[in-house]
């Protein structure tokens, strides 16, 4: 009986990180949409989000199951927890990846992004898959070095972000309002996305020690 209900922790933990390498996997192609003006694949990030939310419900009926019918203490107890809210995490992950190719596919044949600025976004797109990836890895390990290396790693995206209001306000901005808003947004999808990356990995903390480390994303 211990042995399956050790296996059932692990099938919820194997759930989060698979969530997190879909949420990569959206990022990643949604970020090429954007980019390359690419209304196929904007298409596939948008039809694959179902299958983010699909594991999200999976692993919040294994943790409610286990809540209910384990009555799990401590440690156990804790990883239930952690499972529930960061399911919804890194499912907003794949909303926030969503946007993103939903942004590619309004605006399509027509680039989203102004030309000068694409390398911004690119760079944004390649941290946040990594945050992602890296969350994953760390549900796995429960590497409390790897998880605070996603508070420093998030800072990358953090300056990214606020480069963008400063490329926004120059007086040389030459592309209307409409492109500044749809800029904005984006740059501000990408942010969500590595705190809510971080999140993950703050939770895997509480699991581990039982305290959680400052505020988290929302």
């Amino acid at each position: 009986m211990r042995d399956a209900y050790q296996e059932q922790l692990e099938e919820l933990a194997g759930d989060l990180a698979k969530m997190c390498d879909d949420a990569a996997r959206a990022l990643e192609l949604g970020t090429r949409a954007l980019l390359e003006a690419d209304l196929h694949l904007a298409e596939q990030v948008i039809s694959e989000d179902m299958r983010i939310d699909g594991i999200r419900a999976t692993a919040e009926h294994r943790a409610f199951g286990l809540l209910a019918l384990q009555a799990p203490v401590a440690t156990d107890l804790r990883i239930v927890v952690a499972a529930i809210h960061g399911a919804a995490d890194i499912e907003r992950m794949g909303d926030l990846a969503l946007h993103v190719a939903q942004a590619a596919r309004r605006r399509h044949p027509q680039d989203v992004v102004p030309d000068e600025i694409k390398p911004y976004f690119a760079e944004m797109g390649r941290v946040g898959v990594e945050l992602a990836q890296k969350a994953g890895r760390v549900i796995r390990s429960r590497d409390l070095e790897a998880a605070a290396q996603l508070e420093s790693d998030d800072d990358a995206m953090d300056d990214l972000h606020k480069h963008m209001f400063t490329v926004l306000m120059d007086r040389n901005w030459t592309h209307g309002v409409s492109a500044a808003v749809d800029v904005a947004l984006l740059a501000r999808f990408y942010e969500r996305y590595a705190d809510h990356a971080v999140a993950v990995a703050r939770r895997i903390v509480y699991v581990v020690t039982g305290q959680m480390p400052g505020p988290l994303a929302v």
